[in-house]
């Protein structure tokens, strides 16, 4: 091995012998770590109210063991709800960022746990007294609905860099799958409403939840029902990786 009579050869060699040796340990403990994160999360789903409703699958992509949970399920969940299990997962020691299946992410920062910015607020303040509006029957934003659209995404504006989440709502005429279908249809009629204004397609995400969730206080079948929701979280987009020792805190 004269070759390695070179400093910078040997240094390098070094390196690699390291670097080798970190993904034989990972593929060692990894799988063992993600496991013990996983029973953990369960546990923490179901103290949070997601038993059975919500899992935590603690890989990558690519099928490799990671430290960073994606979330499923809970679709029909609040958000007040789905952050309230995002917080409680995030909590289990050693878990890095948590992100949902459909888009929202909690960093692995306890500071940025999933917080509404005030331009939720804004937003909510303007939907009080007014309704975005569809054409019966239709995901077809109703003519008289575009001033208040314009007003939603100057609200929005300040927010740029967030995940934007838009729920679709419907009362409970007709059957469900129609309604789901219908709710998520007005959703994403909205969203492109807000991509033409200038908001980026990129930090927005939509759902429709049909009729299962009501305003509270008002009949299932109460027109009133038929509506669309925002909720903006604060957000810093981590990557998944294979499973790591965390640092020091």
């Amino acid at each position: 091995m004269n070759f390695l009579r070179s400093p910078r050869i040997a240094m390098a060699f070094g390196v690699f012998i390291i670097f080798m040796l970190a993904i034989l340990g990972g593929r060692i403990s990894g799988p063992a770590l993600a496991g013990k994160l996983s029973d953990q999360a369960t546990e923490a789903i179901a103290e949070a109210g997601g038993d059975n409703r919500v899992t935590a699958r603690f890989e990558t992509p690519g099928g490799l063991p990671s430290r960073h949970p994606l979330l499923s399920g809970g679709e029909a969940m609040n958000d007040a709800t789905r952050a309230r299990i995002a917080r409680a997962v995030g909590a289990v020691p050693g878990v890095g960022a948590v992100s949902w299946a459909d888009g929202n992410m909690l960093s692995e920062s306890s500071a940025q746990v999933l917080r509404p910015l005030h331009c939720q607020e804004d937003v909510q303040a303007l939907l009080r007294a007014r309704t975005i509006r569809f054409e019966e029957g239709s995901s077809r934003i109703d003519r008289a609905s575009a001033p208040l659209v314009d007003e939603v995404a100057t609200a929005l504006r300040p927010c740029l860099g967030s995940i934007i989440a838009i729920t679709g709502h419907t009362d409970n005429s007709g059957g469900e799958p129609g309604n789901l279908a219908l709710s998520r249809e007005r959703a994403e009629a909205v969203r492109a409403a807000l991509i033409e204004r200038g908001i980026p397609a990129d930090g927005l995400r939509t759902r429709g939840v049909g009729s299962s969730m009501p305003v509270e206080g008002l009949e299932p079948a109460d027109p009133a029902n038929r509506r669309i929701e925002f909720s903006v979280i604060a957000t810093e987009p981590i990557l998944p990786t294979p499973v790591d020792t965390p640092g020091p805190r």
